[in-house]
């Protein structure tokens, strides 16, 4: 039988200093362009806790709004705020930087975040008063001075950590001469820790998991923990699974950019379908490298800057239970070495050839998706609408293979898949941000189908320049059924009972 889809959450770490200190670009101006004009504007484009917790866009990744209520809100929406927002959603939570340091230093086991004293205080009121931290609090300690802070900073090459402009902690570096664990890539990982723990939190609470049946865990994010001698060696996976006390799983993780969580969903899908594991939990942090990472171009266009959160997310792939979201393993997309990169062969291979693998045609999903960039994010740096222009891919594909007619492309555009919500994080909006949505759409009998499309750009390795890709379906589950040639449990136990008693009567006759 299939595995499902058992349950989904989806966090933001809204991150405004982190924005200014740990983003590449910012970070990469500060080193060639120290005075440049963009860093000294960039403060004031950068969104208070309030106004990012608001924006229509952050709002529907955590579960408050709808996709479909959001394209129906005329643009731009950075200039609207839901009423009322709340920073806790369905799915997840926005959560302020204050709460986020905290959640790094537990993340720290070798002791390398510094936190001053009187920030620490505050940040432990803030873990106490959190439904899901409170019982991390003894796990903060009990902070630094502010001398020792500084020390680190000017002296040790410590990553500072910064307050509404002043500093309040740093992480130091883990070694003093292995380049792969400098101040800035320790933190770096430890964000990517931080977040998926987060992430990690809220699928346990909301979906009344137990922990102990989890026995697999696959991270997903697009950092790299490692040192000198295995760059990449891991395993953020375990190290994520430590804090969330899933002490029955063991785990690794698994690298593709962008592509990652669709690899991770099939992989999962395959350990569950082959019976070695029953629950396995895919998850990834986010990337603080990719803050602000177009904010040139919307300090240029006078916007806020939209790329102010780090992602996360967390899904459940448990065996089949008759009622949750069926992933068919049966028909997976997967983007192979010859197939070339052109959109129309990328399409035809995770598209296609799965559909066609199914027996299904390109109008039987319902959602396709891709990659769900916020294009308020993409727009203004010239990569226009990613989803819409995946969107119009597939249709013109579905009208080639003559499954859709051209007169009713525009009416396909608009109901193939969502609009774009996700935070421009790399990995974080590939195809995984829909599963929530359409999992409970699933549910309710809204949609049948879902495909969930992973493509990634190998290139950025410089290994490489073939794509990369792959693709499954989410559909229905049409209740638990015994698979074609499998024997029931009722004749197992009578084939038990007629053995034994053929063995009672051999037994006699000797």
């Amino acid at each position: 039988m299939f595995p499902v889809i058992k349950g989904a959450s989806y966090v933001l770490v809204n991150s405004p200093d982190m924005i200014i200190h740990n983003g590449s670009t910012q970070t990469l101006e500060r080193e060639t362009h120290p005075d440049s004009e963009y860093l000294k504007k960039l403060p004031e484009h950068i969104r208070s806790f309030e106004d990012s917790v608001a924006y229509p866009a952050n709002q529907v990744y955590i579960g408050n709004v709808t996709p479909l209520e959001l394209a129906a809100m005329p643009k731009p929406w950075f200039e609207k705020k839901i009423e009322n927002a709340s920073r806790f959603g369905k799915y997840g939570e926005i959560m302020p930087q204050e709460e986020f340091y905290g959640l790094i230093k537990v993340s720290d086991a070798f002791d390398l975040v510094l936190i001053e004293k009187g920030y620490m205080a505050n940040v432990k009121t803030q873990f106490e008063a959190h439904p899901l931290l409170k019982d991390l609090t003894a796990k903060l300690g009990e902070g630094y001075e502010m001398a020792d802070i500084e020390t680190a900073v000017n002296t040790q090459h410590a990553e500072p950590l910064y307050q509404n402009g002043e500093l309040v902690g740093c992480i130091k570096r883990a070694h003093e001469f292995d380049k792969n664990l400098t101040s800035h890539i320790m933190t770096e990982n430890l964000v990517v820790k931080a977040s998926g723990i987060l992430a990690g939190l809220h699928l346990l609470d909301k979906y009344d998991i137990n922990k102990d049946e989890i026995e697999y865990i696959i991270e997903c994010s697009e950092e790299a923990c490692g040192d000198m001698n295995q760059r990449g060696g891991g395993n953020f996976a375990k190290s994520i699974g430590e804090i969330l006390g899933l002490t029955n799983a063991t785990g690794s993780d698994l690298r593709g950019f962008c592509a990652a969580p669709s690899h991770s969903l099939v992989s999962a899908a395959g350990l569950v379908k082959s019976g070695i594991y029953k629950n396995v939990l895919v998850i990834a942090g986010g990337a603080s490298a990719k803050l602000a990472m177009n904010g040139k171009d919307h300090v240029k266009k006078d916007m806020p800057i939209i790329e102010d959160v780090i992602g996360g997310f967390a899904v459940l792939i448990s065996e089949n239970d008759g009622v949750n979201p069926i992933i068919r393993t049966d028909a997976i997309g997967r983007h192979t070495v010859g197939a070339g990169a052109s959109p129309q062969a990328v399409m035809e291979a995770l598209v296609a050839k799965p559909l066609d693998a199914a027996g299904l045609s390109f109008t039987d999903i319902d959602v396709y998706s891709s990659e769900m960039q916020n294009p308020e994010a993409t727009e203004p740096a010239g990569a226009g609408d990613v989803p819409t222009a995946n969107y119009k891919m597939i249709g013109a594909l579905a009208v080639k293979k003559g499954q859709l007619e051209k007169a009713k492309l525009p009416e396909f555009f608009k109901q193939a898949g969502y609009v774009g919500f996700a935070p421009t994080q790399g990995h974080i909006p590939s195809g995984v941000p829909s599963v929530g949505f359409a999992r409970e759409q699933i549910l309710e009998g809204a949609i049948n189908r879902l495909m969930v499309i992973g493509k990634g750009s190998l290139f950025l390795g410089r290994m490489t320049n073939l794509f990369d890709g792959c693709s499954l379906i989410i559909e229905k589950n049409t209740g638990l059924v015994e698979e074609a040639g499998a024997v029931s449990k009722d004749e197992v136990k009578s084939m038990v009972a007629e053995a034994m008693k053929d063995f009672a009567s051999y037994l006699l006759q000797k």
